[in-house]
């Protein structure tokens, strides 16, 4: 497949992009407006799907999601380039379709990044703090997530508590990075 060609391509990307140098404050204030009872968003959820966004823990996904998009964006866009021109244009000439070429081709010898794009994004995911306390806020047992468990332990000055939870979350990042580097390693 040739690499997509359309006017504003690069606003686009640029657009997908933004969640990775804007604060996270930036960025649950849009998701707030957004995804609220009066956001345009919020409004046809609920009354489509009757769902909700904000204080639920579908909120918390959704904004930890924006916030890591960028991470999974530009990792499948490095392994979809990676896939050399010639091996598309060979299975085009053996009579592949565009769809046959993705399936068959791109997606298989992108794997790897594929793999490495979803890890990262969800290490990233599990990390996020700003964006997803705007929107889902801080309900122990309902929206309440590791970054701001452990936010809130420490202004509580349960300091045992905060490090358990941050130990916890070292461990698991450096796993999944880990994980994550044999994806991307030949």
């Amino acid at each position: 497949m040739a690499a997509a060609v359309f006017y504003g391509k690069s606003l686009l990307e640029t657009a997908f992009l933004l969640p990775l140098v804007l604060p996270p404050s930036v960025v649950g204030f849009i998701l707030l407006v957004l995804l609220g009872r009066n956001g345009w968003i919020g409004q046809a959820a609920s009354a489509w799907f009757n769902l909700s966004f904000v204080f639920q823990p579908l909120g918390a996904i959704v904004a930890a999601s924006v916030v890591s998009f960028p991470l999974i964006y530009q990792t499948l866009k490095t392994g979809f380039q990676s896939v050399k021109k010639d091996v598309k244009e060979a299975a085009r000439a053996q009579g592949a379709n565009e769809w046959q070429v993705l399936i068959h081709i791109v997606l298989p010898l992108s794997l790897r990044s594929l793999q490495a794009a979803f890890i990262l994004g969800f290490a990233r995911a599990l990390g996020e703090f700003g964006a997803t306390l705007m929107v889902a806020g801080n309900i122990p047992g309902r929206t309440q997530t590791i970054p701001t468990a452990i936010y809130f332990a420490v202004d509580a000055g349960n300091m045992p508590l905060a490090w358990a939870l941050t130990g916890c979350t070292i461990l698991l990042s450096f796993l999944l990075l880990m994980l994550s580097s044999r994806f991307n390693s030949d």
